[in-house]
């Protein structure tokens, strides 16, 4: 943390000291490699300027380097703790040009249930991350986070068990998805002989949608939603107005912790979204709180989506789910399209452009990623004027933001 003092002069011609720190970008508060440049009268924030780009890695060049296909791990790499998302939004932009061509056989119907299936409960991943190192920044240090943390194991278990990795799972496929849940869940996925743990698939997963995972929201709610401590220091700040929420582009609990109920699985509906019941989780307030109970209400809703797919994975066993995957490098269609979802942390959207050969290409001649997380950092000095410098740590945290999205 680097420290300037300037001599100023206020309104009544006294003069005062303006501190200008810059925390960051090494600082345990700021959740990655980020700065963030304070203008500060006493302990109060009068000004602050994000600085973003620490972590660039040239990710969307690299990406227009890459084939089609080579592109959905790297996605993985994005929201490292949403990579089931990612690998969704991407594949649905790419399958847009697919659909151009003669040779595309569009998901089966138990494709489109796994893929949902996953997303959803990488949202839930995500959301219980979120306020578990929101509530860091808060100073209740680690103890929700640790709570949370035995729910989001089980989850990855599942994960690795079908995707072959906990995070970076690069699991969908255009057409498809890498491969149908296991018939049994072992403690190491490629260890079949394990008998430290071995699970029905769909025992565990019934047993984790109905009991577990519902239990662990309601204690998060029962010790949290009231607490006098996270009311004291979330309620009024951190505040951003629909108006502004809107004209920033701010996305996902953000956009709709401040009145907007916009949520691309309803305004731009994809895979099986539209045949499942569920409501888009509004807030009015526009401050930390409304996001805290945005993402209290996204947990259950999201549970509510898993409690649908639960007779599909049933009435769907056995049809295929990856037809498309003989092919091991797809040519695709000259053309443009954009796809985007609803992730953990807003709208993820992808923008790819096939050209060069007339009849097909190999690699996207341009890849670019519309991250939630750059986005909605944005107003974060907006939302830190006038609250005090420890507010500013858990303003950033309420955003939920990864770091490796937002610099790419």
């Amino acid at each position: 943390m680097g420290v300037d003092v300037q001599q100023v002069v206020d309104h009544n011609g006294v003069q005062t000291d303006q501190l200008i720190v810059n925390m960051g970008p090494h600082h345990p508060s700021t959740h990655g490699v980020f700065r963030m440049v304070m203008e500060l009268d006493g302990e109060t924030i009068t000004k602050l300027e994000p600085v973003m780009g620490y972590l660039h890695r040239n990710h969307e060049k690299i990406g227009e380097r890459n084939t089609f296909l080579h592109n959905i791990p790297f996605t993985d790499r994005l929201d490292y703790l949403s990579s089931m998302g990612n690998n969704h939004g991407y594949v649905l932009a790419v399958e847009q040009l697919l659909a151009l061509g003669a040779r595309y056989d569009p998901p089966t119907y138990r494709a489109e249930v796994l893929r949902v299936l996953m997303v959803e409960l990488n949202r839930i991943v995500n959301h219980l991350w979120a306020l578990g190192f929101w509530l860091n920044d808060l100073g209740a240090f680690f103890t929700p986070v640790l709570y949370f943390t035995q729910e989001r194991e089980r989850i990855l278990d599942l994960f690795e068990a079908t995707a072959g990795s906990r995070m970076m799972c690069n699991y969908m496929r255009f057409g498809g998805v890498f491969a149908d849940l296991p018939e049994r869940i072992h403690s190491v996925s490629n260890l079949i002989n394990d008998r430290v743990r071995d699970f029905d698939t769909m025992k565990f997963l019934t047993e984790m949608i109905n009991e577990r995972i519902p239990r662990t929201i309601d204690e998060l709610d029962e010790y949290l939603t009231q607490n006098d401590i996270v009311l004291a220091r979330s309620k009024g700040v951190g505040y951003i107005s629909r108006e502004d929420a809107i004209d920033y582009s701010t996305a996902g609990p953000v956009l709709r912790g401040s009145g907007v109920a916009y949520d691309v699985r309803r305004a731009d509906p994809y895979s099986i979204y539209p045949e499942l019941d569920f409501d888009v989780a509004v807030q009015q307030e526009g401050d930390m709180y409304s996001r805290y109970m945005v993402r209290l209400i996204e947990l259950r809703e999201s549970l509510r989506i898993l409690k649908q797919l639960l007779p599909r994975l049933e009435y769907t066993k056995g049809e295929p789910v990856n037809e498309n995957n003989a092919q091991y490098s797809s040519k695709v269609p000259i053309g443009e399209a954009y796809g985007r979802v609803e992730n953990g942390k807003g709208e993820l959207g992808f923008y790819v452009v096939s050209a060069g050969d007339k009849r097909a290409a190999a690699n996207p001649w341009r890849y670019h990623v519309r991250a939630p997380s750059f986005i909605n950092l944005t107003p974060l000095g907006l939302m830190c004027e006038g609250n005090k410098v420890a507010d500013a740590v858990a303003i950033l945290g309420s955003i939920d933001i990864v770091l490796g999205e937002t610099d790419r």
